[in-house]
């Protein structure tokens, strides 16, 4: 288009922009979106497409620009203003005291020095440059003085603000030198790898290999197709804006768009300090991101620019390591085991190593087909990982380390526990044993059965399972309630004592809700999630024995996969047989009843911030059990909001509104008194 631009069509594309970096915001800095992703996927291409027409109405600061831009020949490098130093590293609360000293001591003060403690994200370092408001450079860390330039790259990450919001905050500064990480959500990171196993790519070794590498592309319309997330940290050089702490400055941030780790602890004691470390090291598992540290910071901005730096990291701050969850060993042999429902999983006995605290000597294999795409062999030096409770795994060969001397596995053709035929069905990675009879499948089934997920028996641990099968007085897990004084004594270590404890605790678990029984009694893809929501929309076993595979298909959250093994499961005479003699011998289901005859029933409830003692999960659940609702966005008919630590714009909405807003202490006593 020549000559003079229409103003119509200029104020449209200005809209459009204006609307898409708004929800942008909502969607990936507050997780609280108000439209669908179809609607802010039309209005994305209906810019794209008039920023296409009409090239001269071009932004650098354009939503479009996430999509990618050309392919760079070779990354420049720029000079960071104020160096990115490296922290120092405590690895134990000695050290964590040290430091607390040392500072204590250069500041001349006997009073309590208050910090600032974060999540250390095991991610990618960057340093994003915004001018009057607007992304005009993004550079890696590099090596600390000077980074790469990863502009086009940095602008497809959705949660990374392309233009400053002004809303409600007219301190935009001149200049704004913000540093975060960026990494790849342990989910993303399973998509991710999956998609490249589906195009006949490597996989990614781990999140933060997968990160560094998307930032790195020189097309940045490949990054813009990897799953990178961010969250910022802190700031080098910032003008026009003055705040007088750490956490301050966090806040501001947020409010000009950014997104902020919601775990912080601000403004504790280095007392606190050391208890958030042993709580965030207890939650560490069940993030889906990883992390592996604390960063402690004195909180006092003040304090921090007296206390300065030394040549390669700043006197204000050190990094609580976690231990290590990655470790080199060497596969001494593979060996199978076989599951309870007859999976040959293959398993690496290692040369013992300590991994994340824990001395770990066996890893799982996966299938036959893992071994081959990693080309494990027997006497291979591996890398493993373990993550929480979960069987380590090993992540890679050391191929550099081969001497010629490994051998190759193979699976076997027949069932190492019961030497019956082995199958591996069309579609699946799995082989199985095909002998329902099989003495490892009975065996881990009644583990499964009472587990602590299912009926909960405590004192029947692994050992005595084996040797009860083994006798012959375990065939399945109803016989578990048929027991007697007589033959759990006879059992080897188990005296009187012992089998009347067993005994007392078989009776205790008589009593069980329907979620943990259907988990319990160990249906092909029922976990306990699956478990839930069965329990909840049918309420009853008879309802459920009789549901058809399309009632079950229509529940949201299930498929017909899940479905046909549910409806094939109770079909077998076998499996309604053992179910009846379950029942026979005492058991009772407690069904949680219907959702809403609890205290909160038909209350509305709005969820935002970190709350102290419970994940939202847990709130929601513990809502929804009580009769109440749990919503996602604030209208005139929310009843109540529970705010959290760093709440979000849900707070402001209810302000607006006039709703009741609670915290997490009333909540509970609402739980628990039914007001």
């Amino acid at each position: 288009m020549q000559g003079t631009v229409d103003p119509v069509l200029l104020k449209k594309i200005e809209a459009l922009r204006k609307s898409l970096h708004y929800h942008n915001y909502r969607y990936y800095v507050l997780d609280d979106p108000e439209i669908s992703d179809a609607e802010y996927d039309r209005m994305m291409q209906e810019l794209i497409q008039l920023e296409t027409s009409y090239p001269e109405l071009s932004s650098p600061d354009s939503p479009s620009v996430r999509v990618g831009a050309p392919p760079l020949d070779k990354f420049e490098t720029a000079v960071h203003s104020l160096p990115m130093l490296s922290l120092d590293n405590a690895f134990g609360n000695s050290d964590v005291l040290d430091f607390d000293r040392r500072i204590k001591r250069f500041l001349n003060t006997g009073e309590n020095i208050i910090y600032t403690a974060e999540p250390k994200m095991d991610g990618v370092a960057v340093e994003i440059i915004y001018k009057n408001g607007k992304l005009v450079l993004a550079t890696t860390r590099g090596d600390g003085i000077r980074g790469e330039v990863i502009t086009s790259n940095i602008k497809t990450i959705r949660s990374v603000p392309l233009v400053l919001r002004e809303e409600k905050n007219e301190k935009i500064p001149s200049l704004l030198e913000i540093r975060g990480e960026v990494f790849i959500s342990l989910d993303g990171f399973k998509r991710l790898n999956r998609d490249r196993l589906a195009g006949n790519l490597m996989p990614f070794a781990n999140p933060r290999n997968a990160a560094a590498g998307s930032l790195r592309q020189l097309d940045s319309k490949v990054t813009a197709k990897r799953p990178l997330e961010i969250f910022f940290y802190g700031v080098g050089n910032l003008t026009d804006v003055e705040v007088p702490s750490h956490w301050d400055l966090l806040c501001l941030l947020k409010e000009m768009g950014f997104r902020i780790n919601p775990l912080i602890r601000p403004k504790i004691t280095i007392e606190e300090v050391l208890d958030f470390y042993k709580e965030l090291s207890e939650k560490r598992n069940q993030l889906d991101y990883d992390i592996d540290g604390m960063v402690i910071k004195v909180d006092d901005l003040s304090m921090q620019k007296r206390l300065g730096a030394t040549s390669r990291s700043p006197r204000w701050a050190i990094a609580y390591k976690f231990e290590a969850l990655q470790e080199t060993t060497r596969v001494l042999n593979i060996e199978v085991q076989v599951g309870r429902t007859g999976t040959l999983t293959p398993v690496a006995h290692l040369a013992p190593v300590i991994v994340g605290g824990v001395t770990v000597s066996r890893a799982t294999l996966h299938n036959e087909d893992e071994i081959e795409r990693k080309d494990v062999r027997i006497g291979d030096s591996v890398l493993v990982q373990r993550a929480g409770d979960v069987i380590p795994e090993v992540v890679k060969v050391i191929e550099s380390k081969r001497t010629g001397k490994e051998k190759k596995f193979t699976m076997p053709h027949r069932c190492p526990v019961c030497n019956s035929g082995v199958v591996r069905l069309e579609g699946e990675a799995a082989t199985r044993c095909i002998n329902t009879n099989c003495p490892a499948q009975i065996k881990e089934g009644i583990k499964h059965f009472a587990s602590k997920g299912g009926f909960d028996i405590d004192g029947l641990g692994d050992k005595l399972v084996s040797q009860l099968v083994d006798k012959g007085l375990l065939v399945s897990y109803a016989d578990i309630f048929h027991l007697s004084m007589e033959a759990i004594e006879s059992m080897e270590r188990m005296g009187a004592k012992s089998a009347e404890n067993l005994l007392l605790a078989i009776e205790k678990s008589k009593k069980i809700s329907f979620e943990k029984f259907l988990y319990a009694i160990g249906i092909r893809y029922v976990g306990e999630h699956v478990a839930g929501i069965l329990a909840n929309e049918f309420q009853t076993l008879d309802r459920l024995m009789q549901a058809s595979r399309e009632d079950i298909e229509a529940v949201e959250g299930l498929g017909p996969v899940v479905a046909e093994s549910i409806v094939r499961f109770f079909q077998q005479k076998e499996n309604r047989d053992t179910i009846d003699r379950i029942l026979d011998s005492g058991v009772k289901i407690i069904s949680k009843g219907p959702r809403k005859s609890g205290k909160l029933r038909g209350k509305i409830f709005v969820l935002t911030g970190t709350l102290e003692t419970m994940t939202r999960s847990e709130a929601k659940e513990m809502i929804e059990s009580s009769g109440g609702k749990v919503s996602t966005t604030v209208s005139r008919n929310t009843d109540y909001v529970v705010a959290g630590g760093l709440p979000g714009s849900k707070l402001d909405r209810a302000k607006n509104l006039n709703i009741e807003i609670i915290d997490e202490a009333a909540l509970k006593r609402m739980l628990s008194s039914g007001q």
